[in-house]
């Protein structure tokens, strides 16, 4: 596996590999693509990947420094010399220095001739070296000495604060989501083992001390507490939790003692999820970022051709003045290096991603984030997302339907069978041959009778004739045995709090529909109360699929859904959008997850989507700004080679500073 975030590279190995011997190839080959990589046995990764200290990294370039600073002080001193022993000052002091200077330069340019000759065997024939070194060997070769390495020095300093300034700011987005739980207290046979929490199975008892964060998603089976759960949701208001009441990893427990019944192993629960999803999360690159990496592919050969354009035309209309084209051809080489657009665009979205999940918003690369704020269609289910998803019975035909319908119910983990398994007190039947179809009911044997529980489209599945007048509002469930109809029951659900300002947002900027499998009846009543948005009902799976695929315009459409019946959707969608407590299906199909449900953070990721991409422009518009500018100065001979290093390295170290307005900057994440 691959962190980009910290450019580590772990490695495992089957039994029939010699893992010293494999490890050390692979990191071979690894370094000839980029030096910048750590790779470790996955047994031995760092807790951190410190950063190489700048004598380290660029100890030929001090070499080379100190040699020119010899020569340069050196060539000054001479003459005095030579004057108090009264002897002859020379050009023969001028050849020494000028091969120290020449000396000088290759121990400096050495890290970028290591890097060029890299890129040559790789067919990477151009790149930001080739312009560094193209243009400082003219230069050079100018006996533009002084000037040539001062841009060289100008350079390799400027590249290691560009790549401090990279890794601080990684550091910051990592800091961002730093919820990494370390260890977990296990109770074992009445006493307390401090474990890796990858040690916890599901159905251990977990003890969360005051200060802990939960090591796994569970169940709270003992004591009640407050939970902070900022460092998820990014919701600063404590959450209260007692006995029965799910908790997710990550939260930190901030009251007293509580014990946590794992209901998932770490590497399933919210905690290593986030993790991932962030650590991650540059595999999948937004079309800006794409767009630059084959812009600096394509970029540099032309601009290569245009400096020996520049010098073609001096040596066929100006030959006299050949050296001031040569000259003018390396400056422009330094300003037309892609530094600034290199590192800032990946840098901007990554810092985007971050800020999200420091909010409790999951992107699953940077190019649903860049997708986002495109987007012009938005499809909302209804339960669990619009509403709480905590069903209740409203009413029933009698307690024997009641009773026959929670015997099916009890093999369904679907929130209405929930509701209605917690509603009957009675005893339930043992059934067998069960069959449940998502989106429409379940059926099972009884002593040879076959048992139906669902919607109204599932009992004409098999020919049942549902014969029923006004019933209440809310979400039917019809039962039958065999062939004949026994009754119903309504359960009900609540619209969320912030359903109704945010989906009212929405309409005012956004196509909006609610799609939904709910009767005409409940769907209708939860559209008046969103201010009469537009809806369409009793859907099954594949119709919700059918229609949503009519309304979707040209331009991205995007999906928000929680439930099983909701994968397929989520699947087709342009951007798929699911609540943290939605299935591990829909979860797994989602390109973006709210954590706590809460979908005002739907509305949130917008504003960081348009924020990031805004941000993004601006890097690209003022890098290519400055550079335009810059160099057609240095082609009408305005420009001197140590001032176009600020078109390079200056730009970077500014684009890369307003990339981090992405973490910096709270009033566009904000609630209305």
């Amino acid at each position: 596996s691959f962190n980009q975030t910290n450019h580590v590279l772990l490695v495992d190995f089957k039994d029939d590999y010699l893992k010293e011997k494999a490890l050390r190839e692979i990191k071979a080959i690894v370094h000839l693509l980029d030096d910048t990589v750590s790779v470790y046995y996955i047994e031995d990764a760092p807790v951190d990947s410190k950063h190489t200290p700048f004598i380290k990294a660029y100890g030929l370039v001090l070499l080379g420094g100190a040699l020119i600073l010899f020569t340069f002080t050196g060539h000054r001193i001479f003459p005095f010399i030579n004057q108090i022993f009264d002897t002859e000052y020379t050009s023969l002091e001028r050849q020494p220095s000028a091969i120290l200077y020449w000396i000088g330069y290759v121990f400096l340019i050495s890290r970028l001739l290591i890097g060029q000759i890299k890129g040559i065997r790789h067919f990477n024939l151009f790149n930001e070296n080739t312009l560094m070194i193209i243009a400082t060997l003219a230069a050079m070769a100018l006996g533009k000495y002084e000037e040539s390495i001062a841009v060289v020095i100008l350079y390799s300093v400027g590249e290691y604060l560009q790549h401090r300034a990279v890794d601080r700011s990684r550091s910051e987005i990592s800091s961002l989501v730093d919820i990494k739980v370390e260890y977990a207290n296990i109770r074992e046979n009445g006493e307390i083992v401090i474990k890796d929490p990858l040690e916890i199975n599901v159905g251990d008892e977990v003890v969360v001390k005051n200060g802990e964060k939960i090591p796994v998603d569970g169940i709270v089976c003992e004591g009640s507490t407050s939970l902070d759960t900022s460092h998820l949701t990014g919701e600063s208001k404590l959450k209260g939790v007692d006995v029965g009441d799910a908790v997710l990893s990550g939260n930190i427990n901030v009251g007293t003692v509580i014990t946590v019944r794992a209901e998932k192993e770490y590497t399933d629960s919210t905690l290593a999820k986030i993790i991932d999803l962030i650590e991650n999360s540059s595999n999948k690159k937004s079309k800006i970022e794409l767009f630059i990496t084959k812009f600096a592919r394509i970029y540099t050969p032309i601009v290569v051709c245009l400096a020996l354009l520049l010098i073609a035309y001096g040596a066929i209309f100006n030959m006299a003045d050949i050296k001031s084209y040569i000259y003018s051809a390396a400056v422009f080489l330094v300003i037309s290096c892609p530094c600034s657009l290199v590192l800032s665009i990946p840098l901007t979205y990554y810092a985007g991603i971050g800020k999200a999940a420091r909010n409790g918003i999951l992107f699953k690369g940077s190019t649903y984030l860049h997708a986002l704020s495109e987007v012009e269609t938005i499809a909302l289910d209804k339960t669990g997302t619009l509403t709480h998803g905590d069903f209740f019975v409203q009413d029933y035909t009698n307690d024997d339907v009641l009773r026959l319908a929670a015997s099916l119910e009890q093999y369904s983990s679907h929130p209405i069978a929930k509701a209605i398994t917690n509603k009957n007190k009675m005893e339930t039947e043992e059934l067998t041959d069960i069959e449940e179809i998502p989106g429409y009911g379940i059926k099972g044997s009884l002593n040879g009778d076959t048992l139906y529980a669902g919607n109204s489209s599932f009992l004409e599945r098999y020919d049942i004739e549902v014969n029923e007048g006004k019933l209440p509002v809310g979400t039917y469930t019809y039962v039958a045995k065999n062939k004949h109809y026994l009754g119903y029951i309504v359960v009900g659900d609540e619209l969320k709090e912030t359903s109704m300002e945010t989906v009212r947002h929405f309409t005012r900027n956004y196509d909006t529909v609610v799609l939904t499998g709910d009767n005409e009846a409940s769907a209708h009543d939860i559209a008046m109360q969103l201010g009469g948005i537009e809806y369409y009902a009793e859907m099954l799976p594949e119709e919700k699929l059918q229609k949503f695929n009519e309304i979707r315009t040209n331009s991205l459409s995007l999906y928000v859904g929680d439930g099983i019946n909701d994968a397929p959707l989520l699947k087709n969608a342009d951007i798929a959008v699911s609540m943290g407590s939605a299935s591990d299906l829909a979860i797994e199909v989602s390109d973006v997850i709210i954590i706590n449900d809460d979908l005002r953070l739907l509305e949130k990721s917008f504003r960081i989507s348009k924020k990031t991409r805004r941000i993004a422009i601006q890097n690209i518009i003022f890098s290519l700004v400055v550079k335009v500018a810059f160099l057609t100065l240095s082609t009408l001979g305005y420009m001197w080679m140590w001032l176009a290093i600020f078109a390079d390295v200056g730009v970077a170290l500014l684009c890369v500073l307003n990339a981090l307005r992405v973490i910096y900057q709270n009033k566009y994440l904000t609630h209305r």
